[in-house]
């Protein structure tokens, strides 16, 4: 291992991983560990992974207050554009990495720091986003993977090796999920979750109810959206976090955003993963439906296969490419459009929509009805029918 000189920013969370890898730098290198936290709106105690961090040996730690951004500039983007990857995951881990990219690079910029460390495993998706993004901004930072380098195999030895530092951990080797938190969402990875024979534990949720102890009465939702992007709730203006902390407590008091997926890595391998997204859900469900009174078909087809790509972008970590800025351009001047009111019932996660509302709604009463109308005659029906059919004809005339 080649001895490396200087100062290390480390992106630091306070869980296993990133907890034992500041005495291990600390152990295999020369370097001034400089921790750097990321808030998006976890339920972690900042003084704790503070004061945690300091413990573990690092001079001095960053805690970064990024909710509102992460919310508004990041998951509403993903959500204005309708990305999805593999038609499930609501990607709430990889909406928040190329912002935790952006502040790591920022820090290390501040601190004259050559050295970006992270905690990501060698078979996942994280390392390649991180290291993705850090390049986008900055590809004269190096980066240190102690995962790729220590003779740690497994989240058993990382506890053993916490364990003989006097670290302390939330973790056991008897629930040893690999979870990730923000605002959006959470994840839970590994321990018997590995086991695609077995029905998940409802046990593990942690923003949901389980459908046996949610609410039994149902519960109404309004959400108002202003060109694609969600602006109140209820009636009530708010943040783009605040809106989303609301609607999280909503509906998971109703067992909705449970989503249990065996993806695939960009790594190449399968992994399984329960994802709790409760208002993301809610979300996503609300602008569909606005979308589907506000698009054109055409239009509306077209920007479902946008956010098809779109979401495979976000996933791999091509957050900072000019294909997604592009996307980005025409799914802004696609959602100039979408705005309307959108009412949702929530009921033991299930999401019915109950109320449609915008002034640029294309569909007319008249128009739609079968009743009568100036602008569709249903002689008109007859020619359109005749010639619509005539490839039909004429391949059959030949047969």
């Amino acid at each position: 291992m080649v001895k490396k000189t200087g100062k290390v920013v480390l992106a630091y969370s306070g869980g296993l991983d990133t907890s034992i890898i500041v005495p291990w730098l600390k152990e295999n290198y020369d370097l001034e560990v400089i921790a750097v936290c990321v808030n998006l709106g976890q339920d972690d105690d900042m003084e704790d992974v503070k004061i945690k961090a300091i413990a573990s040996g690092a001079s001095k730690i960053y805690v970064e207050n990024v909710a509102e951004e992460f919310v508004g500039e990041y998951a509403f983007k993903g959500l204005k554009a309708g990305a999805i990857y593999e038609d499930k995951y609501l990607l709430g881990t990889a909406f928040a990495r190329p912002l935790i990219a952006k502040k790591l690079v920022e820090v290390a910029h501040k601190e004259k720091a050559n050295y970006i460390c992270h905690g990501c495993t060698g078979k996942g998706n994280d390392q390649i986003r991180f290291e993705v993004g850090i390049a986008s901004i900055d590809p004269s930072i190096k980066i240190i993977a102690p995962w790729r380098e220590w003779d740690i195999k497994s989240r058993e030895d990382a506890i053993d090796y916490a364990e003989s530092k006097g670290i302390k951990l939330s973790v056991t080797k008897e629930k040893i999920y690999s979870r990730d938190q923000n605002l959006w969402h959470i994840s839970h990875e590994g321990g018997d979750i590995e086991l695609l024979e077995k029905e998940h534990s409802d046990d593990l949720y942690m923003m949901v109810k389980s459908l046996e102890d949610a609410k039994d009465k149902a519960e109404y939702v309004e959400i108002e959206f202003e060109s694609g992007i969600p602006v109140s709730l209820n009636k009530e203006k708010l943040s783009p976090a605040e809106l989303l902390i609301k609607l999280n407590k909503i509906a998971g008091e109703h067992g909705v955003g449970v989503v249990d997926i065996v993806e695939n890595r960009l790594v190449g391998m399968k992994s399984r993963g329960i994802y709790e997204t409760p208002g993301g859900t809610v979300l996503y469900a609300a602008i569909k439906e606005l979308e589907s009174i506000c698009l054109d078909k055409e239009t509306q087809a077209f920007k479902k296969n946008i956010g098809q790509k779109y979401g495979e972008l976000v996933y791999n970590g091509l957050w900072f490419t000019p294909l997604k800025s592009g996307f980005d351009a025409f799914i802004n001047e696609v959602c100039e459009v979408v705005t309307g009111t959108i009412k949702l019932k929530l009921y033991k996660g299930n999401i019915k929509v109950a109320g449609r509302i915008s002034p640029n709604a294309l569909y007319d009463e008249g128009v739609s009805s079968f009743g009568a109308s100036d602008l569709y005659d249903h002689h008109d029906a007859e020619g359109f029918i005749k010639l619509f059919s005539l490839p039909s004809k004429i391949r059959a005339m030949k047969g």
